[in-house]
C-alpha cells in the first residue's frame, strides 16, 4: 500500500513479476522489501527502470494501482470478491457483535487483577509512604504532647492546630497519586483504543484497591497520635476521629486521581494539584474563619471538601464532655472555641460532614471515569496525507492570503526534501532536518567485524568484491550451507551464524576464528600498530575539557536559557499558579493587613503568610522535580562524553532559576501587598519582597537537591512530601516556638520556613505598638508577637542572613550530589 491505495495484493512470490511488467526490476543482491519501499518513491524509482529503449517517466501510485487491477492478479482478486459468500459455511463465532471480547464481569475481574499486580510491583512506594507516615506521626505526637497542653481557651489553639495538621497530612498523603496516575495514562489510552477494556473497568478497580490503603494509613495515624496528643478519651470519639480521617484520605486520593486524568501531563497536573490543595485549605475555615471571609467568597467555604473535615473533627473534639466547663460569658469552653473559629455547629453536623466527604469521593470517581472515557490522550496526532493533497491545501491558503502560487514558486528557495519527494506519504509540517547534498552509497566496505551473541568476534577481515571474502570464509567451515544465487550475503551470514545454526552444526564460530590464520594475521597487525614509531610522544591534553570553567559555565547557561524558554509547560504553569494564587490571597484577605484588633486578626494575617510561604513554595518544588530529572539524563550523557563538568552545569542550572523566581516574586508582591493592605514603608516593602524571593529560591533548590539524591521522580516526590510536612509543622504557625518541646526545637531552627515567617510577620508588625485584646488581656502587637511567637524585632538582621544561607546550602548540595551520584543502569 502507498498513500492509502493498494498497489499490489497477491502472492508474495509474484510481486517482483508484477513490477517487472511495470518496467521496474529488482537488482541482484537487493532485498525485496527494500526494493518495494523504494520503487514507489519518486526519488528512488528511476534507478530500477530497466527498459532503456523507452524514456523513463515517474509512475505514480494511482498508475500502479490501475495496472494492478488490469493484471491477472487484480482480475483474479476481483472475481473472488464478486462471488457472494456462502453463509451456510460461516461459523457462529466468526462475527463479533460486541466491542469487547469479554463480559463486563470478566473485564472488571481482569482489570482488578491487573491493578493488584501493579500495586504489588509498586509495593515499595506504599510501604515507604506508610513508614514515612509513622515517622511523621511519631514526631507530631511528641510535639503536641498532652502533658504540655491544658483544657482551656489558650491551649485550645494548639489542639486546633494538631487537628488541622492531621487533616493536612492525610490530604497531602494522596498527592503522589498524581504522578503515578499520569505515568499510567499512556498505557491506558493505548489499551483503551485497542478495545482491551472500557474506562469504567479501569477506574473502578483503581478506586476500590485504594480503600484498604486509606484505611491503613488513617488507622496508623489515629492509633499513634490520638491518646498521646490527648484528645477526648471516649472510645466512640476515637472511632469517629478515625472514620473521618479515612474519609478525608479517600477524598484526597480520589481528587488527585481525577486531576491527573483531566490534565494528563505532569506539569499541568502538579500545578492543578497544588492549586487545589491551596483552595481547599484556604476555604477550610482554619486559616481564615468563615465570618472573616469576604461576603462574595463565603460560598467557597461550602464547596471545599476540607471544610467538612474541619467541621466534623472540631465538633467531635470540642463537644466532648471535658470541654463543657462554663465560662464567665455563660457558654462552655468548647462552644466558645468553635464560635471564634466560625465552626459552631451541633453534633449531628459530624454525620452530615462525613456524608459530604463520601459524596465528594463519589463525584471525583465519576469525574475520573468520565475524563478517561471522553478526553483525548495527551499529545497531538498528525494526519498522514499525500504530498499532492498538502500542496493543494498550501496553494489555497496562499491564494486566500493574496499570494499567487506562481509568484511564490518564483520567489521560493531551492526545493526541500519534501518538495522533491512528491508521491510519498508525508507528515503535514515543515521538516527541520540535517541534510547531505552529495550522498554516496557503498555496497562494499573494505573491512568488517562480525560479533556473535555475547560480544565474541567470529570474523574480522576484508569483505572482498560482493562480500566474496566473507562468503569464502564461512563456506570453508564444515557443515555451513552455500549461499544461494543472488541471495543477500548479510542475510545469509546472519542465518548461518545464528545460535540455533551453531548448535545444529555443533561448532563454535568464535573458537574457529581464534584458531584461523586470519586471527593470527590480525594479531600481528595489532602488534605492529601498537608499537609507536621512534621519536613519537604519547597523546596528551593540558586540560580535561576543551574550554575553561568560565567558558563551560557560559555554554551551559545559554543551553539552560534556551531549554527554559522552550519549556512553557514548566514556566508558564508556575507563573499561572502564582498569578491565580496571588489574586486569591488578595481577595480572601482583602484589607486585613491593618485590621488588627485581637489575637484572631493576627492569626488571620499570619495564616495568609503561612499559606503563601508553604504552598507557593511547595508548588515550585513539586514542578521542578520532573524538569530537573529529565535534564539529569542529558547531563549524564554529555558529562561523560567530556563536554563540560558537573559544576558548570549545576551552577548554570541554579543561576537560570533566579530571573524566573524574581519574576514570580514581583507578580506576588504587586498583587498581594496592596490588596491585603500592609504598611507602606520602604523598610517593610523590601523585607516582604526579600523574604518571598528567598522562600521561593530555597524551595526550588530543595527540589533540585532531592532529584539529585533519588533515582527517579516518584521517589523524589514521596521524599519531598516528608519535607513538606516538616516544613509545615515547624514553621511556627500551627504551634509557636515557645510551645515546641526542647527535644524538637532544633528542627524549628533548621526549617527555613520558620525564618521566612519570622521575617514576614516581624518586619510588618514587630514595631507596631497598637493595643489589642489577647485572650482577655490587653497587649501591644509587638509584645504579643514576642510572648506568643517568640519573634523579636531586633533579631531581623540574623533572619536576613539565614534566609539567603538556606538557598546557598541547598544549591551547593545539589551541585555536589548531581556530579557524584549516578542512578543510571545502562
Amino acid at each position: 500500500m502507498a498513500e492509502g491505495k493498494i498497489v499490489y495484493h497477491g502472492p508474495r512470490g509474484h510481486v517482483l513479476e508484477f513490477f517487472d511488467e511495470c518496467g521496474f526490476r529488482c537488482p541482484e543482491r537487493k532485498g525485496v522489501a527494500d526494493f518495494l519501499q523504494e520503487v514507489i518513491s519518486r526519488k528512488d524509482q528511476a534507478q530500477y527502470w530497466y527498459r532503456t529503449e523507452q524514456p523513463y517517466s515517474h509512475v505514480s501510485t494511482d498508475m500502479f494501482s490501475t495496472k494492478f487491477k488490469a493484471s491477472p492478479f487484480g482480475k483474479k482478486l476481483e472475481e473472488e470478491l464478486s462471488e457472494p459468500y456462502d453463509k451456510t459455511q460461516s461459523h457462529e463465532n466468526a462475527l463479533s457483535f460486541s466491542v469487547y471480547s469479554l463480559s463486563k464481569w470478566e473485564l472488571f475481574s481482569a482489570c482488578m487483577s491487573r491493578e493488584f499486580l501493579l500495586m504489588r510491583r509498586n509495593s515499595f512506594i506504599y510501604v515507604f509512604k506508610t513508614t514515612q507516615l509513622v515517622i511523621i506521626a511519631f514526631i507530631t505526637m511528641t510535639v503536641f504532647l498532652r502533658t504540655r497542653m491544658a483544657v482551656d481557651v489558650v491551649d485550645s489553639t494548639y489542639y486546633m492546630g494538631a487537628l488541622f495538621y492531621a487533616l493536612i497530612i492525610l490530604l497531602a498523603d494522596g498527592f503522589p497519586e498524581l504522578s503515578m496516575t499520569v505515568a499510567r495514562l499512556a498505557v491506558f489510552y493505548k489499551q483503551k483504543e485497542l478495545y482491551f477494556y472500557p474506562a469504567w473497568a479501569y477506574a473502578i478497580p483503581a478506586t476500590i484497591l485504594k480503600v484498604p490503603l486509606s484505611l491503613v494509613e488513617s488507622l496508623v495515624w489515629t492509633c499513634l497520635t490520638y491518646y498521646v496528643i490527648g484528645y477526648s478519651p471516649e472510645v466512640g470519639r476515637f472511632f469517629c476521629h478515625f472514620i473521618l480521617l479515612f474519609a478525608v484520605h479517600l477524598t484526597s486520593v480520589s481528587m488527585f486521581r481525577f486531576l491527573a486524568s483531566f490534565f494528563q501531563t505532569v506539569a499541568a497536573s502538579t500545578t492543578a494539584g497544588s492549586l487545589s490543595i491551596l483552595l481547599v485549605l484556604l476555604f477550610s475555615g482554619f486559616i481564615i474563619p468563615h465570618p472573616s471571609m469576604p461576603v462574595w467568597l463565603k460560598w467557597g467555604f461550602w464547596v471545599s471538601p476540607l471544610t467538612y473535615g474541619e467541621i466534623a473533627i472540631s465538633v467531635n473534639e470540642f463537644l466532648a464532655p471535658r470541654w463543657q466547663k462554663i465560662l464567665s460569658t455563660n457558654t462552655t469552653i468548647g462552644r466558645e472555641i468553635l464560635e471564634k473559629r466560625g465552626l459552631n455547629y451541633d453534633g449531628y453536623f459530624y454525620w452530615i460532614s462525613l456524608g459530604a466527604l463520601f459524596g465528594f469521593t463519589i463525584i471525583f470517581v465519576i469525574g475520573f471515569t468520565l475524563a478517561l472515557s471522553f478526553l483525548k490522550p495527551p499529545g497531538r496526532s498528525r494526519a498522514i496525507i499525500s504530498h499532492e493533497k498538502l500542496s493543494q491545501i498550501q496553494a489555497s491558503t496562499n491564494s486566500s492570503n493574496g499570494v499567487h502560487v506562481e509568484e511564490k514558486h518564483r520567489n521560493s528557495p531551492p526545493k526541500t526534501i519534501m518538495e522533491s519527494d512528491k508521491g510519498r506519504m508525508v507528515l503535514p509540517f515543515e521538516p527541520l532536518t540535517v541534510t547531505f547534498q552529495n550522498v554516496q552509497y557503498y555496497i562494499d566496505t573494505p573491512l568488517a567485524i562480525l560479533l556473535k551473541t555475547g560480544g565474541r568476534i567470529i570474523y574480522s577481515g576484508p569483505l572482498g568484491q560482493h562480500s566474496s571474502r566473507v562468503i569464502e570464509y564461512f563456506e570453508g567451515i564444515s557443515g555451513v550451507p552455500q549461499i544461494r544465487t543472488n541471495y543477500n550475503p548479510a542475510t545469509w551470514m546472519l542465518e548461518v551464524t545464528s545460535t540455533s545454526s551453531e548448535a545444529e552444526l555443533g561448532v563454535n564460530f568464535a573458537q574457529i576464528y581464534r584458531d584461523s590464520a586470519l586471527y593470527e594475521n590480525n594479531e600481528e597487525l595489532v602488534n605492529q600498530l601498537s608499537t609507536p614509531p621512534p621519536g613519537s610522544r604519547d597523546l596528551h591534553f593540558p586540560t580535561r575539557f576543551s574550554q575553561d570553567g568560565w567558558g563551560q559555565f557560559k555554554s551551559c547557561l545559554w543551553k539552560q536559557h534556551l531549554s527554559y524558554w522552550r519549556s512553557p509547560s514548566y514556566n508558564l504553569m508556575r507563573f499561572m499558579h502564582m498569578l491565580m494564587s496571588s489574586l486569591l490571597f488578595g481577595l480572601l484577605f482583602w484589607k486585613h493587613g491593618r485590621k488588627i484588633n485581637n489575637q484572631q486578626d493576627v492569626f488571620n494575617v499570619f495564616g495568609s503568610m503561612f499559606v503563601a510561604v508553604i504552598f507557593l513554595g511547595i508548588n515550585n518544588c513539586a514542578n521542578v522535580l520532573p524538569y530537573v530529572a529529565a535534564e539529569r539524563t542529558v547531563l549524564c550523557r554529555e558529562r561523560f562524553s567530556g563536554m563540560y563538568s558537573s559544576w558548570a552545569y549545576s551552577i548554570a542550572q541554579v543561576t537560570i532559576e533566579v530571573p524566573y523566581l524574581f519574576t514570580q516574586t514581583v507578580m506576588f508582591f504587586i498583587i498581594t501587598y496592596p490588596m491585603i493592605g500592609y504598611y507602606w514603608s520602604a523598610y517593610k516593602v523590601v523585607w516582604y519582597f526579600y523574604a518571598i524571593l528567598c522562600t521561593l529560591m530555597y524551595f526550588n533548590y530543595l527540589g533540585m537537591l532531592l532529584v539529585s539524591l533519588t533515582p527517579n521522580v516518584q521517589v523524589a516526590a514521596i521524599i519531598s512530601s516528608a519535607f513538606y510536612t516538616m516544613l509545615n509543622l515547624f514553621a511556627g504557625f500551627l504551634i509557636p516556638k515557645p510551645r515546641i518541646p526542647k527535644w524538637w526545637i532544633w528542627l524549628y531552627y533548621l526549617c527555613p520556613t520558620s525564618w521566612s515567617l519570622n521575617g514576614l510577620l516581624t518586619s510588618q508588625y514587630g514595631d507596631i505598638d497598637k493595643n489589642i485584646t489577647v485572650f482577655g488581656e490587653t497587649k501591644t502587637v509587638a509584645a504579643f508577637l514576642k510572648d506568643y511567637y517568640g519573634y523579636h524585632h531586633d533579631q531581623l538582621p540574623i533572619v536576613a542572613v539565614l534566609l539567603i544561607v538556606f538557598p546557598f546550602i541547598f544549591a551547593s548540595l545539589f551541585a555536589f550530589f548531581i556530579g557524584r551520584l549516578n542512578f543510571q543502569r545502562r
